[in-house]
């Protein structure tokens, strides 16, 4: 059996009849015989097209990306690796042995393919390049981690490393979600540059580039509460505090030009400062709990690989503990022994 042959292509799709099944065959082509498509509800023809080319076909219970990727690995993929892909060529199968092999070879937990190391032109409008470019900005000031192109949709994880996280977006903020999910679980990652290559013509995208760009943020800002609460508190603090030494500014100059008083905005001015204030140390105390509680982490896993240099496996850290709790019996009855 062939490294492959443990290897799920997972391609979600959403009326993309026009362009499943040359996806299919590019990847069948390049060797990967388990090409899985979970479908949210097309209308088009999409599953009876990828069937056509021996797609093994999923109809997804909900709706949105984030869902049928899911309740794909969840319920349909028993592989121990998966490819993910959008089913609509716009990644080339070709990158798919670079995207897979940082697995194989045991060097990675997920691999992020970047977009940007070869975006043909016509590939992505300005508008999303422009989006693009700030989330991936937005990633790396909030996470503290660099992984290219977070939004990109061509990439491959362990199943025993997606079981970890705790996904909950179900549209196209899964990537992101995952993203996060590997900073919070200290996943190793790995960025492979790919070709994104144009949609091809009579194939409708259903990105919207606003209204998705916008929940993409918001999911950033809100994964910010566990991984970097300095920012998610700081950033609020600081907003409260502008915002009441806006009204405070406000309310002097009035005083002072005119000799009007608008008591109603100082008292909401005091109110706002003493509230940013607040969340501004309320983030920095989080922020060192936070720090402290990854340092025990860290020291708990090394003592547990006893130097080994592997990371340990969740039994170990189980048996480590009952180890520990047995020890701590031991001595304890030895104690009472001794009085």
């Amino acid at each position: 059996m062939s490294d492959l042959d443990d290897v799920c292509v997972l391609l979600p799709t959403m009326n993309e009849a026009e362009t499943v099944a040359r996806v299919v065959t590019d990847f069948r082509d390049a060797g990967f015989e388990n090409v899985l498509v979970i479908d949210g509800g097309s209308t088009d023809g999409t599953r009876s097209t990828a069937r056509e080319v021996d797609a093994r076909v999923a109809e997804q219970s909900g709706r949105g990306k984030g869902q049928a990727v899911r309740e794909a690995v969840h319920r349909h993929v028993d592989a121990s690796y998966v490819l993910m892909a959008d089913a609509d060529a716009t990644y080339d199968a070709a990158d798919a042995d670079a995207i897979i092999d940082p697995l194989l070879a045991g060097d990675a937990d997920h691999v992020v393919g970047d977009r940007f190391a070869d975006m043909r032109p016509g590939a992505m409008t300005h508008l999303n390049r422009v989006g693009n470019r700030l989330i991936n900005l937005a990633f790396r000031a909030i996470h503290r981690e660099d992984y290219g192109d977070i939004l990109s949709g061509y990439r491959a994880f362990t199943r025993e490393s997606f079981e970890r996280l705790h996904l909950t977006a179900d549209g196209f903020g899964i990537e992101t979600e995952m993203a996060v999910e590997c900073v919070k679980n200290r996943l190793s990652v790995a960025v492979v540059p790919i070709t994104y290559r144009e949609r091809p013509g009579g194939s409708a995208t259903n990105l919207h580039p606003v209204r998705d760009g916008g929940v993409i943020f918001l999911e950033l800002y809100r994964k910010a509460k566990t991984n970097n609460p300095l920012f998610y508190f700081g950033s609020a603090g600081a907003a409260s505090t502008a915002a009441g030494a806006g009204m405070a500014a406000f309310v002097l100059y009035r005083y002072l030009a005119f000799g009007v008083s608008h008591e109603v905005v100082a008292v909401g001015a005091v109110g706002a400062v003493i509230l940013g204030i607040q969340l501004l140390v309320f983030g920095v105390l989080a922020d060192m709990i936070h720090s402290l509680h990854r340092e025990q982490i860290e020291r708990y896993e090394r003592a547990i690989d006893g130097g080994a240099g592997g990371r340990p496996s969740e039994s170990g850290r189980r048996d480590a503990v009952e180890d520990r709790g047995s020890g701590g019996r031991d001595a304890e009855s030895a104690r009472q022994e001794e009085a």
